[in-house]
């Protein structure tokens, strides 16, 4: 199927992928409570006559099996999560659940990926191999649906030839994509401390091992991490943004809590880091004669790394189907996907669907109650999943 006739099959799949869309919208849920979601999404399947199979508990796995070996597998991810936000776009089709707001696009992200199943199903013929459409749930809660999803192995026996995901972003119009070859998105770790002192009269800390003291210099040390330990040409971000110390104008507590994240580019760095981090502690604990105990949250996620050769023929397919002007390379970015599990076993693409406006209407920014995109990305997005399923599962690459 050549591209022309790929964005033709999107232009008209393009009503029946925006009531995809707009009914996702109106029902969000939380991560790995995508009941609903799941129930939608799997209606949607059934009438299209593509099988599909539970996966990660709220997920499912759809398949469209093609010509040729189709032990040759191609998959597309979409997650389906929502977040707890409480809408504030005004759309007729807002939010019914109070409290939680599709804020991350993750209701875009799954109607292209049904309008590209659909697409897909009625061109079967061409596929060469299986495509798996892949609706993943709880991304936003680490550890993510990822995680879930390559514990039970659903692709075992496959040879998976590419991992492909979209995300959606409003600084990007619509019409455009953005993309960027090897590292591309940082790892992302919970940090969690807790001050162990002893606390009192403020006005006696002599009798005291102040904790709110440890945790200050426990922060200004582990600034160190970030500007004195990583080889510069590593970015890497350590941010505290929750402290909590219950104590009063002349009351001391006996704990501190601290939350924060750390971001980086190198998995080896990654460990490193994570290592100092417990041994800093351990030294501030000790000068100040307080415990420090660092919890790091399990299944955090790892860098997203786009393979270089996938990479290139992505952006072939990209050119192919809008023309080169319309592709902007990506910067570094210090967020973090839960995408990154694929990358690290599988030859993997991640790219961003631009979904902003050409007219000044602003798209509002992510995760913020007024985010809004443009719907006018979904037929890019439908018509550039298809391409790129039809494109990969045929090459050799």
């Amino acid at each position: 199927m050549d591209y022309e006739t790929i964005k033709k099959a999107a232009r008209a799949w393009r009503d029946r992928t925006l009531a995809f869309r707009r009914h996702l919208h109106a029902h969000p849920e939380l991560s790995f409570q995508e009941y609903e979601t799941s129930r939608y999404v799997a209606e949607c399947l059934t009438r299209a006559g593509i099988p599909f199979e539970p996966v990660a508990g709220t997920g499912l796995l759809a398949r469209i099996e093609g010509r040729g070996d189709r032990k040759r597998g191609v998959v597309l991810r979409a997650d389906m999560d929502a977040l707890p936000i409480q809408e504030d776009t005004g759309l007729p089709f807002s939010s019914r659940n109070a409290g939680v707001m599709h804020a991350c696009g993750h209701d875009l992200h799954t109607a292209c990926l049904l309008g590209a199943m659909h697409l897909l199903q009625a061109c079967r013929g061409e596929i060469q191999g299986t495509v798996f459409g892949l609706f993943q749930p709880g991304e936003e809660l680490s550890p993510g649906g990822a995680s879930r999803v390559l514990a039970e192995d659903p692709f075992q026996g496959y040879e998976l030839r590419a991992f492909v995901g979209e995300h959606v972003a409003p600084e990007l119009p619509a019409g455009t994509l953005g993309l960027r070859s090897g590292k591309y998105m940082a790892s992302s770790d919970e940090i969690r401390i807790k001050v162990q002192g002893r606390g009192g009269h403020a006005a006696l800390p002599h009798l005291l091992a102040d904790p709110v003291l440890a945790s200050a210099a426990l922060l200004m040390a582990l600034q160190q991490v970030a500007s004195r330990n990583v080889d510069t040409t590593i970015p890497t971000v350590l941010s505290f943004g929750r402290i909590q110390a219950d104590g009063a104008t002349n009351v001391i507590p006996s704990e501190v809590f601290l939350e924060g994240t750390l971001r980086t580019m190198d998995e080896r760095w990654r460990a490193q880091a994570l290592q100092r981090i417990h041994e800093i502690a351990r030294g501030i604990g000790e000068a100040h004669g307080v415990h420090i105990e660092v919890n790091v949250a399990p299944g955090g996620y790892p860098c997203v790394v786009n393979d270089p050769a996938l990479s290139a023929l992505t952006r072939n397919v990209m050119a192919g189907l809008w023309g080169e002007e319309h592709i902007t390379e990506l910067p570094l970015r210090m967020t973090a996907e839960d995408f990154g599990s694929y990358s690290q076993r599988y030859p993997s693409i991640f790219y961003r669907l631009g979904v902003g406006y050409a007219d000044g209407r602003e798209a509002g920014g992510l995760h913020t109650p007024g985010f809004n995109p443009n719907e006018e990305a979904l037929e890019v997005g439908v018509a550039t999943l298809s391409a790129l399923a039809l494109q990969l599962s045929a090459s050799d690459e």
